[in-house]
């Protein structure tokens, strides 16, 4: 049995290049990373600095173009695209700035999707959806469509279809992007008290450093190089 301290994520000597001969860009350039099971972590960086690069391979959306990711001590390089997707499916939620929900259906059967995906019998599906939802506080709001909800409301589908797998890592692609200031600081509190409560590993990419400062560590990318990680204490 692994130890409840193990790493999730690690990067070693990671490469990801675009183009080829003299028009190569470097969107990660020897980086080297770990992330531990509970932690919340946020990434950071300008424009171009490798951050969503780094989010996309984490997310086994892209694949490296030298060096080892490990997820959960498997190589994840040695995967085929369809035991990428297995991986993507049963051990990572994701939560995006534009929320993602299908516009015609309800709250509940926008959680379920992941679940029709593994074929979870339907009776377990929409329980498992319901608990989702309660867990985030919408248990009085399931057969509402998405135009019938708040911005807030719509992120909050959205982290439920995230973790109604039970997931070992969520990624948040700026969450609080489409949100206004109150909203941004709701939904912050719900992902802190998701992997305080939950112990889901928070891997969150924002600009805003207000927002960054609800994990407990800040990682800054620039220009394809991790230029810092620092501890951070909760709001």
């Amino acid at each position: 049995m692994c130890s409840e301290n193990r790493t999730i994520i690690e990067f070693k000597d990671i490469v990801k290049v675009y183009g080829k001969a003299n028009v190569k860009t470097y969107a990660l350039n020897r980086v080297n990373l770990n992330i531990k099971k509970g932690e919340f972590v946020s990434i950071m960086g300008a424009s171009g600095s490798g951050k969503s690069t780094s989010m996309n391979i984490i997310g086994c959306l892209d694949y490296p173009s030298s060096g080892e990711y490990l997820f959960d001590g498997v190589n994840v390089d040695k995967l085929n695209k369809n035991q990428m997707a297995l991986l993507r499916r049963n051990y990572i939620g994701f939560v995006f700035q534009g929320f993602n929900l299908l516009g015609r259906t309800t709250a509940l059967e926008n959680v379920e999707l992941p679940l029709i995906y593994r074929k979870t019998p339907t009776k377990e599906r929409k329980e498992l959806a319901f608990k989702a939802l309660k867990k985030v506080g919408l248990e009085s709001v399931i057969y509402n469509t998405p135009a019938e909800l708040s911005g807030g409301q719509q992120q909050r589908v959205a982290i439920a279809r995230a973790i109604v797998t039970n997931p070992l890592v969520l990624l948040a692609d700026e969450p609080t992007g489409n949100l206004d200031s109150i909203k941004s600081i709701e939904i912050m509190n719900l992902l802190k008290q998701l992997n305080e409560e939950l112990g889901i590993t928070i891997i969150m990419v924002t600009h805003e450093e207000e927002m960054a400062q609800y994990s407990n560590r800040v990682i800054y990318f620039r220009d394809g190089h991790i230029e810092s990680s620092l501890k951070k204490g909760y709001k």
